[in-house]
Order: C-alpha cells, then structure tokens, then sequence
C-alpha cells in the first residue's frame, strides 16, 4: 500500500475543516445572497433562501458568525432591526461561491444534455 505523503495528509486536513465550517443545506446559501446580495436584515434573507425555516436560519447565521464569517449588526430602531453582512474573512470565499455557480451550471447544461439525447 502507498504511504500517504504529510502534503496530501494535510490537504485533505484543510478539505476537512472547510467541510465542517460550510456543512449543512444552507451554510453555502447564505454566504452566496450575502456576497451578490450585500447586507441584508433577517426577514430579507429568509425570503431570499427559498425553504429555510427561522430557527435554521437563526442557527446558522449565530454559527457563521461564530467561525467569522459574517457580521451581526443590532440597529437600534424600534421594532430592533438586526442586519448581516460577510466579513472581510467570509468575502475571502466569493470566488469559491462563484466557482461552484459555474460548475453547477455547467454540471446542470450537462445532465439536462444526457436526459435530452435519451
């Protein structure tokens, strides 16, 4: 058996902690409206991400924001209007966000193809 050199090792180390930060069904989602979107409140990201519920959305911003991602900004307006944006850390992640639209299009061109020629 071929030993596994430290770089690999490593590598798939780094694949890993990416994993566990963007994992779940909507992690990607709000990263995505936040960096076409810009800032949004609350409400507005819940309408944007089509099927997300309020204590997932709840959840994964509080867990985002935990890891640095985004920003959570309380104004002080009544009713209290709470807004989030990407940090300078989560915007470090647009060009995957763009890279994965990109081979989703191309992947989804691809299967609609194969189903066509069938």
């Amino acid at each position: 058996m071929e030993k596994i050199s430290n770089d690999c090792l490593q590598k798939f180390k780094a694949v890993n902690d990416v994993k566990d930060i963007l994992s779940g069904k909507w992690k990607v989602m709000i990263i995505a409206s936040l960096s076409v979107f810009g800032e949004k409140r609350y409400m507005e990201l819940q309408r944007i991400i089509d099927g997300i519920g309020t204590k997932m959305l709840s959840k994964e911003l509080q867990e985002l924001e935990i890891n640095g991602l985004i920003k959570r900004t309380v104004m002080d307006t009544k009713p209290i209007t709470v807004k989030y944006e990407l940090t300078a850390y989560g915007l470090t992640l647009t060009p995957i966000i763009d890279e994965m639209a990109s081979w989703g299009i191309q992947h989804r061109e691809r299967v609609i193809k194969e189903m066509s020629a069938k």
